[in-house]
């Protein structure tokens, strides 16, 4: 069984959401706000997540006929750190972003905290919105714009789906794929005064 980080593996059970689908509509958020010039922060593309998120980010813009450019592509490990470290390079882009969309919430307060520091306005100059909806979300300020990521009912599904097999009700070969619904959760780091449509 496999769950969030899922392999592509048959004769499992995987448990996960549509990341794709949700970076996708963060995306979208941030051009209906008018945003234009999109960085996307992001690690590794050896999991699946990660993957999937760049892939919804990347059709958003084509959807919008946007360019996607390779520069605007920093991949780090995620953390609080590396979002200050994404800070400074997104700090000397000519011109400037206009929006960022991080693969977590911890990676984009860290980067938030950072251009704050520079002297960069959020949303104003620059519009954010993360992914999970961890705590941190509603205590950086501005608050957050970030996708709500069901990990309680994620964990709760996949022992309920252990305990199946384990007891015999269900077989956990058998290839099955649950995808649980994921929400974007509107808050002022992404929303503009006055949103225009894309």
């Amino acid at each position: 069984m496999f769950f969030d980080r899922t392999a592509d593996q048959k004769d499992c059970t995987c448990i996960l959401i549509n990341n794709w689908k949700a970076a996708y509509e963060a995306t979208t958020h941030l051009i209906s706000q008018g945003r234009r010039r999109i960085v996307h922060i992001t690690a590794t593309q050896k999991r699946n997540v990660y993957i999937d998120r760049l892939q919804g980010y990347r059709q958003a813009l084509a959807d919008q006929r946007l360019p996607f450019l390779e520069d605007y592509i920093i991949v780090g490990n995620l953390s609080q750190e590396a979002g200050a470290e994404a800070a400074a390079r997104i700090r000397e882009m000519d011109p400037l972003p206009d929006a960022v969309f991080v693969a977590n919430d911890n990676c984009a307060v860290g980067c938030i905290i950072a251009l704050k520091q520079m002297g960069i306005r959020v949303p104003e100059d620059i519009a954010f919105v993360g992914f999970n909806n961890d705590p941190v979300a509603t205590v950086v300020e501005p608050n957050l714009t970030t996708i709500n990521y069901p990990g309680y009912e994620m964990g709760q599904v996949a022992a309920r789906n252990l305990i199946d097999h384990l007891s015999g009700t269900s077989n956990i070969h058998s290839t099955n794929t649950i995808i649980l619904r994921s929400e974007l959760i509107l808050r002022d780091s992404s929303v503009s005064r006055q949103p225009t449509r894309p």
